[in-house]
């Protein structure tokens, strides 16, 4: 890395969080980096972040990138050989990579505290999961369908102005999602958990219930259930019914009782949503599970922007520490942008980053908060309406002569 004592550059302030003392002291107790010459943990993560928010296709693009000067010095490394970062991301323990990934979700947390949420919903904890498609003859141990391997990356996000990454579990792709309901869901009193139809599990719900876990989740249409009371609804309101149940027949029947609303999404169609929670009024509780497309959202934008659907190694711990390193990378994106008090998209932040990571980091500021240099309205819409119809006007009462000269222009 730079020498500190000079002036930091964007790519300094970046990885500042996860690269100090605490880390070091970390490494140094898993002995991760005990037997290593050359390319050092904090090395290893930081060439493959930047490989992401790059969006490098392979291992030699990545060695490549060392050609670069700046790149080379920020780092420490003059070169590295692709199957040198290969053997250093297959063998890594992923505990390290987790712990890592846990420690940018403290500093987060310290940053937002998610206070808003706490005074208005409590905190909302959104659960869900993607599934990362992989060709089944280069990850046999991923095995999914007959033809097609998958992993599948398990998250918890707590939702503020951004969504930011609380938990994550990464699976292959075969097992459901419920199965990692007791690693995901939170049972803090002041949680509110929402996730969606692929973690119904009566017997859980029932748990949750006793153990007085709130949660709010999306029921299969043809799910049964005894009504017990019909609770008034406001009919100039989404809200269609708001009800008293008991979930389930026979000896699947749930002991607890749950409320049961139905209401509609933007194109009318019908939801119906359970929750454990008879504090919160009907309009509240589905306004908080169209927040759950937030996780949706994070899914897409990491997919897209930091490239793990393209994986720089076969096995599984190759694997799940790229993945990791992808969720570190949003982490530090999110601490940057909070960081420089930016209130925009944190797409700028890492576009601008592509432009001037080895730049001073004042720099980065400066361009961040520059006033847009575009004076341009843009182009004009020509209404051709409004302009043939003024034409036969001018022509029926005889002012048409204008037409017939070669300087004049209409538009």
């Amino acid at each position: 890395m730079q020498d500190k004592d000079t002036t930091k550059s964007t790519f300094d302030q970046l990885f500042e969080p996860i690269f100090n003392e605490q880390f070091s002291k970390q490494i140094e107790s898993t002995g991760d980096d005990k037997y290593v010459k050359k390319l050092k943990t904090s090395q290893l993560i930081a060439i493959l972040a930047q490989a992401q928010l790059e969006k490098h296709h392979g291992l030699r693009d990545i060695s490549n990138g060392l050609n670069k000067s700046d790149f080379s010095h920020a780092v420490g490394l003059e070169s590295i050989s692709a199957s040198q970062i290969s053997r250093r991301l297959r063998d890594l323990k992923t505990k390290t990579v987790q712990a890592l990934f846990k420690s940018s979700i403290i500093d987060v947390g310290k940053k937002t505290g998610f206070q808003t949420i706490r005074q208005q919903l409590g905190r909302l904890s959104l659960i869900d999961s993607s599934t990362i498609i992989l060709c089944l003859s280069k990850y046999p141990w991923a095995q999914f369908r007959k033809t097609k391997g998958g992993v599948k990356l398990h998250l918890r996000l707590c939702f503020e102005n951004e969504a930011l990454p609380d938990e994550a579990v990464i699976t292959p792709a075969k097992p459901s999602d419920k199965t990692q309901m007791d690693a995901l869901v939170v049972e803090e009193e002041d949680v509110l958990n929402v996730f969606d139809r692929g973690y119904l599990d009566y017997k859980k719900f029932d748990t949750y219930c006793k153990n007085g876990t709130r949660f709010v989740t999306r029921l299969k249409s043809n799910a049964i259930y005894e009504v017990v009371a019909n609770n008034p609804v406001d009919p100039s309101t989404p809200i269609k019914k708001d009800q008293v149940v008991y979930l389930g027949a026979g000896n699947n029947r749930m002991k607890h009782l749950l409320r049961l609303i139905e209401t509609e999404d933007t194109h009318g169609k019908r939801v119906i949503i359970v929750t454990n929670d008879f504090n919160l009024n009907a309009l509240e509780i589905g306004d908080i599970y169209r927040h759950r497309w937030q996780i949706e959202l994070f899914f897409k934008w990491i997919k897209q922007h930091l490239h793990i659907k393209h994986l720089y190694g076969t096995s599984q711990q190759a694997v799940e520490n790229q993945i990791f390193i992808a969720l570190i990378t949003y982490c530090l994106l999110v601490l940057l942008k909070l960081q420089t008090g930016y209130n925009g998209r944190l797409l700028d932040i890492k576009r601008l980053l592509d432009a001037c990571l080895y730049e001073p980091f004042a720099n980065f500021i400066k361009k961040l908060y520059r006033d847009p240099q575009r004076t341009s309205r843009g182009r004009r819409s020509i209404d051709h309406e409004a302009i043939y119809q003024e034409t036969v006007r001018q022509v029926m009462v005889g002012e048409a002569d204008h037409l017939y000269t070669l300087t004049f222009d209409l538009i």
